[in-house]
């Protein structure tokens, strides 16, 4: 297959790109900068310039290729507070892959997330169609992006073999900039390794090579609206998270009272205590994808994420982003 891809040279993206030329299947990857265009010629894959404000541009890499796997979203303008703005500009995306590939069969998969599905109980890929107070709550950007997700499902009835890969909040692995390696920098500057009230609280996890394959595997043949989840670990404990990291950085592990969560965690206090467990039963049955790498607490404990540079008061940027 001739795959056109999103969001390429970003933490997962580069995995996808990877995980598919290795298959076999051929790809153009969407490149926003030079850095990430040259890190896709040496990937081995085929440059699309352009942006997802390209719309234009979108449509003849969609035109070009087999199937689309859109990964891509403005993270720097959703964590300056656009994410309305991001969410919009995500939406018109799909939208114009919708168009581009309707009525021809062709896959398109998009990245979607588990976090509050269900809370407090494990939420399956049957969760989320219909949208629980919890979520309504949230309105705005959220809400936008969970509708996105709907839009993609409902392409299924336009000729378009449409699946949603829900992703959990944290695809683990050496290299990794994003939630554990926060908890991680946190921790040191803080002096403990917290988690919040007795730490109970659970998070779902998969290793991003796992995530890769298992987004190889939809694009090559899930059915039509589909929705799957990438789960390895149903939901670890914040308290054993919190446990490896004080230990790996000798550091005392500790409780954060709910009221203080937001201060001690920022930027991710605003949910670091959801309790936001999540299987992926359903997704193994259907496609026979089996999490192959390690599991979170193992990830961690193999110690990269303790031996990172730290600079300006984060850690050394390890990836390209779209």
């Amino acid at each position: 297959m001739r795959v056109f891809v999103t969001g390429a040279s970003g933490w997962i993206g580069s995995a996808v790109v990877a995980e598919l030329l290795t298959a076999g299947h051929q790809v153009i990857g969407l490149a926003r900068s030079g850095e990430s265009a040259a890190a896709l010629t040496a990937a081995g894959a085929e440059v699309h310039r352009g942006s997802l404000d390209d719309l234009a541009g979108l449509a003849d890499g969609a035109a070009a290729s087999d199937g689309v796997i859109h990964l891509a979203f403005k993270h720097d303008v959703a964590f300056s507070g656009g994410f309305q703005a991001a969410a919009d500009a995500d939406r018109r995306a799909v939208e114009t892959f919708g168009e581009a590939l309707a009525g021809s069969d062709r896959p398109l998969v998009i990245a979607s997330g588990t976090l509050g599905l269900a809370p407090g109980r494990i939420a399956t890929e049957q969760d989320g169609h219909v949208l629980s107070p919890e979520f309504a709550a949230l309105g705005g950007g959220p809400e936008t992006r969970r509708a996105t997700a709907e839009l993609v499902v409902s392409l299924a009835s336009r000729g378009v073999r449409s699946s949603v890969l829900r992703l959990p909040p944290t695809n683990h692995g050496d290299g990794d900039n994003g939630f554990m390696a926060t908890l991680v920098r946190i921790a040191r500057d803080k002096g403990v390794s917290g988690y919040v009230a007795d730490g109970t609280n659970r998070w779902p996890a998969v290793h991003r090579l796992d995530s890769a394959h298992l987004f190889r595997l939809a694009v090559e043949s899930a059915p039509a609206g589909s929705t799957l989840h990438a789960i390895a670990d149903e939901g670890v404990p914040l308290h054993d998270i919190a446990g490896v990291i004080g230990r790996h950085l000798d550091l005392p592990v500790v409780s954060i009272a709910p009221d203080k969560a937001s201060e001690h965690f920022a930027p991710l206090g605003g949910f670091v205590g959801i309790d936001s467990p999540a299987s992926s039963a359903l997704t193994r049955e259907l496609l026979g994808w089996e999490p192959t790498q390690p599991g979170l607490i193992d990830d961690l404990d193999q110690g990269h994420y303790f031996t990172r540079v730290v600079v300006s008061g984060g850690l050394e940027p390890s990836t390209s982003r779209m």
